[in-house]
């Protein structure tokens, strides 16, 4: 399938919901169905990528407390790499990016 060619089509919030709180196991099987579908969908260049994303975010989301908190987490996480990819556009040679570390001897700690 090519992402281009046809989109994949969403059953309504209501019903994704409320399979959500009926059935989370069958819930789960479809999130899984429908990552694995999308990213399928996308060029073989990028599908190393994705399941790499998609793994990430399997983790943050198991991680979680709770839903709100595995929101808060994922927008962290989203607003994390638009800031390095802002960084990336406004790049020029002249400028160095800025990384900010407290480099501390070795020495210190073998005392």
């Amino acid at each position: 399938m090519n992402a281009s060619s046809s989109y994949l089509k969403l059953p309504p919030f209501e019903e994704l919901v409320e399979l959500a709180k009926q059935n989370p196991e069958a819930f789960a099987v479809f999130k899984r169905d429908i990552c694995e579908e999308m990213i399928l969908s996308a060029s073989q260049k990028m599908q190393g990528r994705l399941w790499a994303q998609q793994s990430h975010i399997d983790r943050v989301v198991n991680s979680s407390k709770n839903p709100c908190h595995a929101n808060v987490k994922l927008m962290q996480e989203l607003s994390s790499q638009m800031r390095k990819f802002q960084n990336a556009l406004n790049y020029t040679p002249e400028r160095e990016p800025e990384y900010h570390a407290d480099v501390i001897p070795l020495h210190k700690y073998r005392q």
